[in-house]
């Protein structure tokens, strides 16, 4: 089959890769039809994630049809569309028992693309098959569930249940990338009282109004004035971290209230300053996470339902063997507009195997 090879910083190409076998007898093996690119794999490719070792096939998100299971997969069997959790889980570990999966020490976690070759190829094993994927309603758009994987938990558990998102609130979201979109998205289900985004003025502002923001603010513009100018000097209930560099943790820390919370959901390759000589005054509260997608199959029923908006974040289409050129539109995103991209097509039948 083909797909998605890492090769080191700054290096990938979609290339001639072995078919996955069954490892364990809790695995599937599934067939991509639809599969997505993170800002996370933007990380991988830049260096930031050294775990990540040159041969893996990338990806972390995905929808597909199951093809073989392992003999004690009991929830799938094969000719089932699932969603590709981003998130493994082995179902024993004290972290799976307490539904963090992002934790698991049983040898799941964020394994995909990262330990194990991921998604971005024509076929996947996917282990613990039982806990991490999940049977796809039939209404659902493969370019839309696809979102589920990752970005819609990710911004839902990270970012809105973690800053206790409650009616009434002013939630700032800093950074509207799809992270930040699916953060403002999803802190409708709580009836804030305004949701402020923060982001450099284009397609990604424009994108923030679409999916239920208050208020735009430009990152260049001093934003942080406009939250003030909205709360009358008092500061956002919630502040929502979607980017993840110290610029823009550090102004969240000044968009807060006393009192408040900041859910830190971006990914940080370096270090930012934690202003304690003037925070440690504010009873604010800071969380940080990986994400467990245990709202999964609350979020699918969400989109079954048509109260999620993921239709809006998809900007650009692709079929799968235009992987390379879908990074370079991804990664060029404040010139082509792009904030979450689909590719999907036909795919070969996988190799019989013998016995």
């Amino acid at each position: 089959m083909k797909g998605l090879v890492f090769h080191g910083p700054g290096r990938s190409s979609w290339e001639e890769v072995p078919d996955p076998d069954l490892e364990e007898v809790t695995d599937a093996i599934v067939r991509i039809d639809t599969v997505t690119i993170c800002g996370t794999d933007l990380h991988i490719l830049n260096g930031d994630v050294p775990d990540v070792r040159p041969g893996t096939v990338l990806g972390h998100e995905a929808v597909g049809e199951v093809v073989e299971t392992g003999e004690d997969v009991r929830s799938v069997r094969p000719g089932d569309r699932v969603l590709i959790s981003c998130i493994s889980a082995c179902g024993h570990c004290r972290f799976c028992r307490e539904r963090a999966y992002g934790q698991c020490r049983g040898g799941g976690g964020w394994i995909l693309g990262r330990t194990i070759n991921g998604t971005q190829a024509e076929y996947v094993r996917v282990p613990f098959a039982d806990l991490s994927v999940h049977p796809l309603p039939g209404s659902a758009a493969g370019q839309d569930a696809v979102l589920l994987a990752d970005i819609f938990p990710t911004a839902y558990e990270v970012g809105v249940l973690n800053g206790r998102v409650g009616p009434g609130d002013t939630v700032a979201v800093v950074g509207a990338g799809p992270i930040g979109l699916a953060a403002i998205a999803t802190a409708e289900f709580f009836s804030p009282g305004r949701i402020i985004a923060v982001d450099y003025p284009g397609a990604r502002l424009d994108a923030a109004k679409r999916v239920g923001a208050d208020a735009v603010a430009a990152a260049d513009e001093d934003p942080e004035r406009l939250v003030d100018d909205l709360t009358e000097g008092l500061g956002a209930d919630v502040v929502i971290e979607a980017v993840g560099t110290p610029q823009s943790f550090e102004a969240c820390t000044r968009m807060v209230r006393p009192g408040g919370r900041i859910a830190n959901v971006g990914v940080h390759a370096r270090p930012a300053t934690l202003h304690l000589e003037k925070l440690w005054i504010k009873n604010v509260t800071i969380t940080t996470g990986l994400v467990d997608t245990y709202s999964t199959p609350t979020l699918l029923s969400m989109l079954a339902a048509g109260r999620l908006p993921a239709a809006m974040l998809i900007t650009h289409l692709f079929e799968l063997d235009q992987m390379e050129e879908a990074y370079d539109v991804f990664s060029q995103a404040i010139d082509t507009g792009a904030i979450k991209i689909a590719l999907g097509g036909p795919a070969r039948p996988l190799a019989t195997r013998e016995g």
